[in-house]
């Protein structure tokens, strides 16, 4: 269906790895799919990012652009343009500086256009770039927001961003629209940028407009499963009144179908494709560590590629793992105040924590970065310490993996909410960079979790009912096809439909 010659879909994701993973992962889904060429347009350091993790698995039909961009016209250090590793203050000004990409994007699709002499049969553009909208409709196609959280985690963030509910409040607690009342939401769980939002600041500025326009494209596409999500997906879709395809999860599909095999000879090399990352450990020695260990009986502990916790939290951390006995992998970085690149200190830590563990085997510490998949894919790993980012709770789930909530920005206290609330998978340990911890605390809530009866037993066997789902949403043999696999054909089928339709009216109006 696809030629050189021609570009069918032009993506254009926010500069974060939380984005830029899933969109190559859906761009791949849908080439492979339909054989559209798929052309995904960004920054240059992000094109540069996402070159090199197509190298590790090169698929023909999906081509880079870039688009000019400098990140020091927009108050921003020099080669800034992504959220990786930037400091919170300056994270909003990488998402202002976003909208000055209008210009050049508009520019690749009027040369695209031009070159092939017709428009992309679509746009599909991240919810923070409501401006694609308009630019689609001006070029003669339609632009697809792709939300790359789940369905609860999106319509929360949405709803509060322009809606602002807390200031019409004066309870810590308040009713969110577009939520059942039973949903109340606290203080608490928003950003301190959300928190502080007026309506006239800085954030405020950006998300409202960008939210907006997104709630005027002809669809969206979600990572997420219908049947994981039934609420959420209810309520996202009254909410925005359109198409909501769930095409998740957009994992690597050797660990969907479990097969010891396929994950043998995956190993280390679809680690690196899936996050584009070197691991700070050999997935190898990973494994070995867990080999060690029994049936569900780790803890593993990371709080994904932005985040670190405070010197305190990580202090009392290690002195509730340490009392708990329970086995652990922690992916561990300098916390908060110190550069993320610098050498981990082991001040940082209780005294002789490290040799201790190591040496009765009770904890492994893996600096920076580890194969996240292979270890959630491990008979031994029990649960996960998680952050909740959306991309971290799928893979934890894809795996049957109960979780203990640490949130910390963007919508991951949603996330948390509803792991807790609706899905009875996970226990909130607490929330954000600044919160009080007691290693007493750690210790109970592992001892909770990690327990096979009674409390920690049924968030195993809702965890195991929802990794079934997620399998069964993927599957694609003969006639039997998943919710995901249909999601995604409802998708294309619309998008050249209507080209189609439009192709016979602009017919019709020349006759």
């Amino acid at each position: 269906m696809g030629s050189d010659e021609h570009t069918d879909v032009v993506m254009l994701p926010l500069m974060g790895h939380g984005h830029l993973i899933p969109f190559l992962a859906l761009a791949k889904q849908i080439h492979h799919r339909t054989g559209f060429n798929i052309t995904i347009a960004n920054t240059p350091l992000n094109i540069q990012y996402l070159r090199s993790t197509l190298q590790q698995d090169p698929t023909s039909g999906i081509s880079l652009a870039e688009l000019q961009f400098n990140s020091a016209d927009h108050g921003l250090p020099p080669n800034i343009e992504n959220t990786e590793n930037l400091p919170l203050d300056l994270i909003g000004k990488l998402f202002a500086s976003s909208v000055s990409l209008k210009t050049p994007f508009r520019n690749l699709l009027l040369g695209i256009t031009e070159k092939q002499g017709k428009p992309p049969l679509c746009i599909i553009s991240d919810v923070f770039f409501g401006w694609a909208v308009d630019i689609a409709k001006s070029i003669g196609t339609v632009n697809i927001t792709f939300s790359t959280g789940g369905a609860y985690g999106t319509i929360a963030y949405i709803s509060l961003w322009l809606n602002l509910p807390h200031r019409q409040s004066d309870s810590e607690e308040f009713s969110v629209p577009g939520f059942p009342e039973r949903c109340r939401f606290h203080v608490s769980q928003l950003h301190g940028f959300l928190r502080n939002a007026d309506g006239t600041d800085l954030w405020s500025r950006f998300m409202q407009p960008q939210i907006s326009g997104s709630l005027q494209s002809f669809g969206w596409l979600c990572n997420t499963v219908e049947e994981i999500e039934p609420l959420g997906l209810e309520l996202l879709r009254k909410y925005i009144n359109f198409p909501v395809w769930t095409t998740g999860p957009l994992l690597p599909k050797p660990w969907l179908n479990k097969s010891s095999s396929s994950l043998a000879l995956s190993g280390n090399s679809l680690y690196r494709q899936h996050a584009g990352k070197e691991p700070g450990i050999s997935p190898e020695k990973c494994l070995q560590w867990l080999d060690l260990h029994g049936l569900d009986s780790v803890l593993y502990i990371s709080f994904g590629s932005q985040n670190t916790i405070s010197p305190s939290q990580m202090m009392e951390l290690a002195i509730g793992l340490e009392k708990s006995g329970n086995p652990f992998i922690w992916v561990i970085r300098p916390p908060l105040g110190f550069d993320l690149k610098v050498e981990f200190r082991p001040e940082w830590l209780p005294e002789g924590f490290e040799e201790r563990m190591s040496k009765s085997k009770q904890g492994l510490l893996v600096k920076n970065w580890a194969p996240q998949l292979e270890i959630l894919s491990h008979k031994s790993t029990g649960a996960f310490l998680s952050h909740c980012g959306w991309n971290s709770t799928l893979e934890s789930l894809s795996q049957g993996v109960k979780m203990i909530g640490w949130p910390m920005a963007a919508e991951q206290t949603y996330n948390s909410k509803m792991l807790v609330e609706e899905m009875g998978v996970s226990v909130e340990l607490t929330r954000g960079m600044q919160s009080s911890i007691s290693g007493e605390e750690v210790k109970k809530v592992i001892q909770l979790v990690m327990d096979k009866k009674g409390k920690g037993g049924d968030m195993k066997k809702k965890a195991e009912e929802i990794a079934e789902h997620i399998r069964a949403a993927v599957r694609d043999e003969g006639n039997e096809k998943g919710s995901s696999i249909k999601a995604m054909d409802d998708f294309i089928s619309a998008i050249v439909t209507r080209k189609q339709d439009q192709s016979a009216a602009s017919a019709c109006d020349e006759k």
